[in-house]
């Protein structure tokens, strides 16, 4: 899909959009419900246009990675690397890799290429001790192709968290330095500087919790079968297994043997009065907004579930205005009140003293990778179903790295 085409998609929805507005602004003027027939076509043009939202972040998440792989490609030349040489070094690997899910006999020279894990390209180190019948790294096209599921259902590596790589598993030491209660001053002729005043610095530790994906069993015949993408389905069903389990901890993890959530780590940033045990006004998302320092404010987002998104799109401003408004410039995002948003269906859903709401600079919560991620193939143990079990390991660790500023605020329900 051309750059035209998506904005051409966006416009169309925008149209949908349109419509919905308008119906609604129609009843609301009439005081009056939606007919039976009114609400089945606006229930429709809703689901369009979440549709084609998904389309067009699909289509431009595919052109970032195209984008990706050109400025790779024209890094390594000016590297003195050539990327064709690289190139075919990762496709005798991913070979490799493909015929060992495939098939368990390898060739030799399969089986020794596969045991050398090309680390002089991949850059990602065997785990010590793993026999050749154990588990073998995954290619980096296959991992590409893992991460890519795990965005697809992880709403915290879909916002502007900050997510790195690392080789090893060892335990990353994140310093934190808070330096805002300090300020300069006017200093008198012939008078003694005053003593120095040090910033508060500290620590957050990012570890590597070992993840699994759980078992996934695929069918002989079909491991068999030519025209069966088994790379794509693999690689989807442990990604999206994997995700699930990381995503639900990097939002509500206790911290505790898991991963701090950003949930767990935020700090409050407005309570609901009572009575709104399941809803939330246009005041309460302006006193959340300005909770949060106006150095974060620039870069903020805001992450809920997609039924606090259906309530959001029914709030309007004092002067009758939707708080959401649709994107319609290529790449650009739908906003709430001006700021972009992210659903997360492991947020709460607004109910009885529920953090249903986050607002934030989401770029200081840290999600942590380590690359090495093995595949398994578990021939013996469901031969007599003629089946083959796969197993993936995955390590990674998420927290705020918060100096005391509190980069990223909750809204709670109230508890009446």
């Amino acid at each position: 899909m051309t750059v035209q085409e998506i904005l051409e998609l966006r416009g169309k929805r925008a149209a949908l959009i349109k419509e919905n507005r308008e119906l609604l602004t129609l009843v609301e003027k009439e005081k009056r419900d939606l007919t039976a027939e009114e609400k089945s076509a606006y229930d429709k043009r809703d689901a369009d246009i979440d549709s084609m939202k998904e389309k067009i972040d699909r289509e431009e998440r595919l052109m970032e990675k195209e984008r990706e792989i050109l400025e790779k490609e024209n890094r390594m030349e000016k590297n003195g690397q050539d990327p064709g040489e690289v190139n075919d070094i990762a496709k005798g690997y991913a070979e490799a890799f493909r015929a060992y899910v495939r098939n368990f006999e390898l060739a030799p020279e399969q089986r020794s290429v596969l045991q050398r894990g090309y680390t002089q390209f991949e850059k990602r180190a065997l785990a010590a001790g793993v026999a050749a019948s154990g588990g073998y790294t995954v290619p980096e096209d296959f991992y590409n192709k893992l991460i890519e599921a795990q965005l697809a259902w992880g709403g915290m590596r879909q916002a502007k968290t900050e997510k790195i790589t690392t080789e090893s598993g060892a335990t990353l030491p994140v310093p934190t330095e808070n330096d805002t209660g300090n300020k300069g001053a006017i200093l008198g002729e012939n008078t003694q500087a005053p003593s120095d005043t040090d910033p508060a610095f500290g620590v957050v530790n990012i570890e590597a919790y070992m993840y699994t994906s759980k078992i996934v069993l695929v069918s002989l015949q079909l491991l068999q079968d030519s025209a069966f993408d088994v790379d794509s389905y693999l690689s989807r069903k442990l990604g999206i297994r994997i995700s699930r389990a990381q995503n639900e901890h990097f939002t509500t993890g206790t911290g505790t043997a898991q991963p701090r959530g950003v949930v767990t780590a935020a700090a409050e940033g407005k309570v609901g009065l009572a009575g709104q045990t399941t809803s939330v006004t246009y005041n309460d998302l302006v006193d959340l907004q300005h909770s949060i320092d106006p150095a974060y404010r620039i870069n903020a987002e805001w992450m809920f579930n997609d039924s606090t998104l259906k309530a959001l799109k029914k709030l309007i401003d004092g002067n009758s205005k939707p708080l959401w408004t649709a994107g319609l410039a290529v790449r650009e995002p739908d906003t709430i009140l001006g700021k972009p948003y992210v659903i997360n269906q492991d947020m709460a859903d607004m109910a009885i003293s529920a953090k249903s709401i986050l607002f934030g600079d989401f770029s200081n919560y840290m999600i942590r990778d380590v690359k090495s991620i093995q595949l398994m193939r578990l021939t013996e143990r469901y031969a007599d179903s003629l089946q083959v079990g796969f197993l993936a390991f995955q390590r990674g660790d998420g927290d705020l790295i918060n100096a005391g500023t509190n980069p990223i605020k909750y809204y709670q329900n109230s508890a009446t």
